[in-house]
């Protein structure tokens, strides 16, 4: 099957204003599927938009198989920036006789397009939709880490085990999926009030990365290292605060503002290994005056702003970009070593891999503040190091 049977054509008029686009804006700029289906032998894209007309597994949230086209009014009124975008909008994913249809489909898509080295940007749909958007990985032979912006696990309980996957409990499924090639998950932004401690000791036990909310009150920039270390992105809309984005059935009144999730949104498009997105559970029937859909537009125009603004320093080459930093334990017991780029000032640590684990590379290198160098230059050992180590073995 080729990429155009899976997608229906977006009709022009839902998202072209009467006097029609200036030059300058993105509805000029993308080439977006209203007639005849993009040829990628023609064209050469650097990002493309998905939009999936499915929320059958959304929880408490019906509608939301809206978004997609919602989302384009809004999106291409706004200006490209000081960058010349690649962007093809491929049209929208036509929900399956069932769902696990329309994840096959979203699966292939995700797959092809990563092979194709072009960025898929999910509008979805539900949340769930983020177990299709990790099966298009399984064809690619490599490990992922997932990193998703939410304000729980969606982990549901032992009921849910084996059940139709919902976006409450998609994770189950990504977990439990064989064969297993995820290597880490993080969750940016949970809730505590929101997540039983059961859940929190099952995180630890797996040494998978889960950070408050309150972690990044005084800082959004601590999350950047950890949006760094992703393959994939699920964003849910319901993490930010419904003061700013109240068009989801789900919405609670703490959670990232707006500023906060567009510049996340900006450190994902950033990021040289991020190779898929998706926006998720943004729901139209709550939207007052399109407020949530402005924002949403304006979050993946941020994400397309940091994706040419990639500094591309990642994977480590040339060397002479880097610096090499050594720092020793304090009990004696060995030698930490941090990579600085001279390009971004960023920061990764080398964790080594056991012996015999792997055949090609000796060191896993893992995103990390400078705070975490810090640690390590007084002789303790951050906890990122470890539980990254722990993988490993």
């Amino acid at each position: 099957m080729s990429l155009t049977d899976f997608f229906s054509p977006v009709n022009p008029d839902s998202f072209t204003p009467k006097q029609g686009f200036f030059t300058s804006q993105l509805g000029l700029k993308a080439h977006i599927y209203t007639s005849t289906f993009p040829d990628f032998d023609e064209h050469t894209y650097d990002l493309a938009i998905i939009g999936v007309l499915d929320g059958r597994g959304a929880v408490n949230n019906e509608g939301c198989a809206l978004a997609p086209d919602y989302f384009r009014e809004k999106f291409y009124k706004l200006n490209e920036g000081a960058f010349t975008s690649k962007i093809v909008d491929l049209g929208n994913i036509k929900h399956g006789a069932t769902i696990a249809d329309t994840y096959i489909a979203i699966k292939m898509v995700v797959s092809d397009l990563i092979k194709k080295d072009i960025i898929p940007i999910i509008i979805g749909g539900g949340q769930d939709l983020t177990y299709a958007q990790y099966l298009g990985y399984e064809d690619l032979e490599q490990k992922v880490d997932l990193v998703v912006i939410d304000n729980q696990f969606d982990i549901g309980d032992d009921e849910s085990d084996g059940l139709e996957t919902r976006s409450d409990c998609y994770l189950n499924k990504i977990f439990l999926h064989q064969p297993n090639f995820l290597f880490n998950y993080s969750n940016v932004g949970y809730q505590t009030y929101f997540v039983n401690q059961e859940s929190l000791s099952v995180m630890d036990k797996l040494y998978f990365d889960v950070h408050r909310l309150g972690e990044f009150a005084q800082d959004i920039s601590l999350t950047e290292p950890i949006i760094r270390n992703a393959n994939m992105i699920s964003f849910d809309l319901g993490s930010i605060r419904s003061a700013d984005a109240a068009a989801n059935a789900n919405t609670t009144p703490n959670g990232f503002d707006g500023e906060e999730a567009c510049r996340i949104s900006r450190y994902a498009g950033m990021n040289d290994k991020l190779t898929s997105i998706g926006f998720y559970e943004f729901n139209p029937a709550y939207d007052n005056n399109g407020q949530t859909a402005f924002l949403l537009a304006q979050m993946v125009w941020y994400f397309v702003d940091g994706f040419y603004a990639r500094k591309k320093d990642f994977p480590l080459t040339p060397k002479s970009q880097f610096m090499i930093y050594r720092t020793s334990l304090k009990d004696g017991s060995g030698e930490m070593m941090f990579v600085k780029s001279k390009k971004s000032d960023r920061w990764w640590m080398q964790v080594p891999y056991p012996s015999g684990q792997s055949k090609n590379e000796r060191y896993h290198l893992v995103p990390c503040r400078y705070d975490d160098y810090q640690t390590a230059v007084n002789g303790e050992m951050p906890d990122l190091w470890w539980r990254t180590y722990q993988k490993l073995s």
